[in-house]
């Protein structure tokens, strides 16, 4: 990792209270996370005070959290960098109250030794949220405070707008950070990079030159030990509306006035109270065979497992393209594209048997892996006598630049930018409640759920939804230096 750059990271010591400590993300993301931030120097001081069910000390909470380092951590773990972690670690059982929580917090506060700020990670389901949200605010937390909550932020328009009115009670807008990992990715950012620091495309990011989007999120993985809170959400609620609705703001907005949070939140709002109702003859709604049958899962369940879907924006440089967003699990790959194709020339000069026409549309795709990676696909001539032409490719990847190494991980970006208070890759209350908001019609009369076998793309009638067009994974072509596809 090459040494931080001044002003990166925050300007004072962080607090970390991390509820949900010995939980599934704790472990895989966040500890490993929150160690790399630490000993590499993006933090200027930290102490993590883990809270949970589990009754358990501040020894116990480091042993497991060097277990997390030992199974999840991608790099090697000095004896000197985990001493110098482990001092940070305390750890308060949930049923210690508040009292206990503010006990700890004071105790790390002095050891800092220095003016600090506190940021609340809410590692826990939603329906445990507000009650650690007003334990927190019993424990006088607030002050100097900012909280990170995980999805899904309510379940439709009205418990979105409860919840929000519930969290303001305790903690003003501007201290939450609804986190959104899509967003926290390399790629995902530099969309913006792409966009708005080139000439060449921005001029023709537009309903005048692209045809159609496809935002395509399809996972190799089940539901795991998910069972009984998936059952109750579907694919719908945990992934599109949280995720992909996001990805997509990113690629439609305007340009920002300036590169900073408030500009940027301003042009990703107008993208979403341009969205249309989606409706319900607009969605494929599809379950893994088998679904019913795992641990937890309703036996007569229609919870959706995969969503298909087609979305417009009505405003002046979207009008007429249709956005097209997949994803669902149990599905035959894990690759995370979006894919722009653009319109074809209105007049073909070349033979009939040149090849113009027959591989599709040109297409612009970002791969959201977390190294990122881009392709533009085009025609060009076969060599040799006459003219035939086949389709080819200009490739972008992070390993070519030698920097893959200074990439952050989602989550480790994400919790750097909450305690910067950079809210640019989070969503706010009133985005949120927008999308719950076009969302009501799909959430009121979904689509019956259809069977696709597990290891599939997905049910058949998802051709239909977005014919004449058709989805681009599976791909076809070749990443360069890959032994995956591409555009």
């Amino acid at each position: 990792m090459a040494k931080v750059p001044p002003g990166v990271g925050p300007r004072y010591p962080q607090v970390v209270v991390l509820v949900g400590a010995t939980g599934d993300l704790a472990r895989r993301k966040l500890l490993p996370g929150l160690f790399h931030l630490s000993h590499v120097g993006f933090i200027p001081g930290c102490r993590i005070i883990g809270v949970s069910l589990e009754d358990i000390d501040a020894q116990a909470f480091r042993n497991a959290a060097r277990g997390a380092l030992d199974e999840f951590y991608t790099r090697k773990v000095s004896e000197d960098d985990w001493a110098s972690f482990a001092q940070c670690l305390d750890y308060v059982p949930l049923g210690g109250g508040a009292a206990a929580l503010r006990a700890a917090v004071e105790r790390a506060e002095k050891a800092l030794d220095t003016q600090s700020q506190r940021l609340h990670y809410l590692s826990v389901p939603p329906s445990a949220a507000l009650s650690a949200v007003r334990m927190l605010g019993e424990a006088g937390l607030v002050e100097r405070s900012r909280i990170v909550m995980e999805k899904p932020f309510g379940t439709d328009f009205a418990s979105a707008r409860s919840l929000n009115a519930k969290l303001h009670e305790v903690f003003a807008e501007e201290q939450i950070f609804r986190i959104d990992h899509f967003l926290g990715k390399e790629p995902a950012q530099n969309i913006l990079a792409f966009r708005f620091a080139n000439g060449l495309f921005e001029p023709i990011w537009n309903r005048n030159f692209i045809d159609h989007v496809q935002i395509d999120v399809p996972e190799t993985l089940g539901i795991g030990k998910r069972a009984s809170f998936y059952d109750q959400i579907g694919a719908f609620r945990d992934m599109v509306v949280t995720h992909l609705f996001q990805i997509l703001a990113f690629m439609a907005m305007e340009p920002p006035t300036a590169l900073e949070p408030s500009s940027i939140g301003d042009e990703k709002y107008k993208v979403f109270r341009s969205m249309t109702p989606i409706r319900p003859g607009d969605v494929v709604r599809g379950q893994y065979t088998g679904y019913r049958d795992e641990e937890g899962v309703h036996p007569e369940s229609d919870t959706e497992t995969f969503i298909a879907l087609k979305c417009a924006i009505d405003n002046w440089r979207w009008a007429g393209v249709p956005f097209y967003l997949r994803t669902g699990k149990r599905l035959a790959d894990g690759q995370r594209i979006i894919s722009i194709a653009f319109r074809e020339p209105p007049k073909s000069m070349f033979p009939a048997d040149s090849g113009v026409g027959a591989q599709g549309p040109d297409h612009l795709t970002f791969d959201l892996a977390d190294v990122s990676k881009m392709s533009l696909s085009f025609y060009g001539k076969r060599p040799g006598p006459g003219m035939r032409l086949d389709k080819l490719s200009l490739q972008f990847a992070m390993n070519d630049t030698g920097l893959v190494g200074d990439v952050l991980e989602a989550y480790e970006r994400l919790i750097l930018d909450a305690m910067r208070g950079d809210r640019t890759l989070f969503t706010n209350a009133e985005g949120i409640e927008r999308l719950w908001e076009v969302s009501a019609p799909l959430l009121e009369a979904p689509p019956p759920v259809r069977l696709y076998a597990p290891g599939s793309w997905g049910p058949n009638s998802m051709h239909q939804l977005i014919a004449p067009h058709a989805w681009r994974l599976p791909f076809e072509r070749v990443w360069r230096g890959d032994n995956r596809t591409g555009t």
